[in-house]
């Protein structure tokens, strides 16, 4: 069966992976679209979410690709009037934001997913099963990127909620509370600060378990996603956030595109909405919460687009 579903965003994250995912999907048909901007070809377009909600009862289910700043109200919107949701990373800027749509989502009988796309990469899986039964000695997370490439122009990821360097280090934290046999928490966090701006550009991390991690929004040129770990029975390496997996030095998964992991999480959440569940971890937006409490500031050079 067919779904009608909704996005509602239309910025560079839906059109680069949550359009492409739903076209190739034929569980489900991309119905409507609300933004104050965006349109998608050949899609009827809203640009206030109250009407769209009053105009297609037909539409189940909404696809929330907003920042996390104003989210909560869509969210909120979208469940009580009956509509699975689906949000995009992180699910919200608040955990408290979250637990309450946790149980209005409970109490209306519709389906809430958080989702977390770097989980959905190539080797993650594979990963997680074979640390499944070692001794984790260490881990070490490197993950920098170029905020100018993947957010252009977007002040909203300086600004409170937006979460600075750990818009992308969530992805980080997703993978690595996925992989882990153990749980790990954090003891220690640096925050690097540009003085002009109100979330970290930077951060260190240390958690227990021998876990640390080096996130960094100013890398240019080639971007690096890895997560190294040391077990007892030798050496374990993701990288390309989470595409390619090497065992001992050697790769055994191998995959050049993150492309695949909105496709999946599609297909959950069709495999959600059928089943009548839900599905929220919170664990990797624990860590930043903590890291947000712990962190120790550090104020660098300005940081403009």
């Amino acid at each position: 069966m067919t779904r009608k579903i909704a996005l509602v965003g239309i910025g560079k994250i839906a059109l680069d992976q949550h359009v492409p995912a739903l076209a190739a999907d034929p569980d489900w048909e991309l119905a409507a679209t609300v933004s104050r901007h965006g349109r998608v070809e050949g899609v009827e377009a809203f640009t206030d979410f109250a009407t769209f909600l009053e105009a297609r009862p037909d539409v189940g289910v909404v696809s929330l690709c907003l920042p996390p700043q104003p989210r909560y109200p869509y969210a909120e919107a979208a469940l009580r009037a009956g509509r699975h949701l689906m949000l995009e990373k992180p699910p919200g800027q608040t955990l408290a934001e979250v637990h309450a749509l946790q149980a209005l989502a409970a109490a209306q009988g519709v389906t809430l997913y958080a989702t977390w796309h770097s989980r959905m990469a190539e080797a993650v899986a594979p990963a997680k099963a074979w640390l499944a039964d070692k001794v984790v000695k260490r881990a070490h997370i490197t993950w920098r990127e170029d905020v100018r490439k993947w957010h252009p122009g977007q002040d909203w990821v300086f600004e409170p909620g937006g979460m600075g360097v750990f818009d992308p280090g969530i992805n980080a934290l997703s993978v690595l509370t996925e992989i882990l046999p153990m749980p790990v928490h954090l003891t220690a966090a640096t925050l690097t600060f540009p003085e002009n701006r109100q979330t970290p550009i930077a951060a260190d991390l240390t958690f227990s378990g021998g876990v640390t991690a080096d996130f960094d929004w100013r890398q240019e040129g080639p971007q690096t996603w890895n997560i190294e770990v040391d077990t007892d029975a030798g050496p374990m390496a993701l990288r390309l956030g989470g595409n390619r997996l090497e065992i001992g030095g050697a790769e055994v998964v191998g995959e050049d595109t993150i492309m695949g992991e909105y496709p999946k999480l599609y297909r959950r959440m069709t495999e959600l909405v059928d089943s009548g569940a839900s599905e929220v971890d919170l664990s990797p937006m624990v860590h930043v919460a903590d890291a947000l409490t712990l962190g120790r500031r550090l104020v660098t050079d300005p940081f403009r687009f």
